[in-house]
């Protein structure tokens, strides 16, 4: 069933540290009227890699998480810069966080949160074609680089160090591609 979008009466703006807190006047097409909040965020975007260092391993990252307090392992991620598209900053962040850059960047899609509340999506994008280069990058300190086969995501999945929502399902979805064939452009 197709509905149409609520109408939006209003918007209301606070902002706290990176984000902006909106309130949203909402009327459904029932009649029905809402405030609903959400959080949006004051950047560019973000894109998180897949680095494929052969066709069947993908390049993992160990870094300190400060909402889990412990190091968790992911998918090489970061911010879009002001005036870089994808691309640029999928490049720019394999350099700076596993010291690879890549022939081919291919974005595969785009990834939510919690898209009933938070506006944030994030670029995954697959990369392909690696080449040792290196940038200074913004960490605290050296984060380590972790291969992993894709045949052994059952194993991944199952460490406890290994919990971030996005990192898990860009895994399944990056390992769906690859077995099914690449769309056409």
């Amino acid at each position: 069933m197709s509905r149409p979008l609520p109408t939006i009466h209003g918007i209301s703006t606070d902002a706290y540290g990176p984000y902006h807190v909106e309130r949203l006047d909402l009327e459904f097409s029932n009649g029905e009227r809402r405030r609903y909040e959400r959080l949006r965020s004051r950047g560019h975007g973000s894109v998180m890699i897949a680095a494929l260092a052969d066709p069947d391993t993908v390049l993992l990252v160990r870094e300190y998480a400060a909402g889990t307090h412990r190091y968790e392992l992911g998918l090489p991620k970061g911010r879009i810069d002001a005036g870089e598209g994808w691309a640029e900053a999928a490049g720019r962040e394999m350099r700076e966080e596993i010291g690879f850059g890549a022939e081919r960047l291919t974005r595969l899609r785009g990834l939510t949160l919690a898209p009933t509340y938070m506006s944030h999506e994030i670029h995954l994008v697959l990369a392909e074609g690696l080449f040792p280069e290196r940038l200074p990058g913004d960490e605290p300190e050296p984060l380590e680089v972790q291969p992993w086969r894709l045949d052994a995501l059952h194993e991944l999945i199952l460490r406890e160090e290994f919990s971030e929502g996005r990192s898990i399902a860009a895994l399944f979805l990056l390992r769906e591609w690859l077995r099914n064939g690449r769309p056409s452009p």
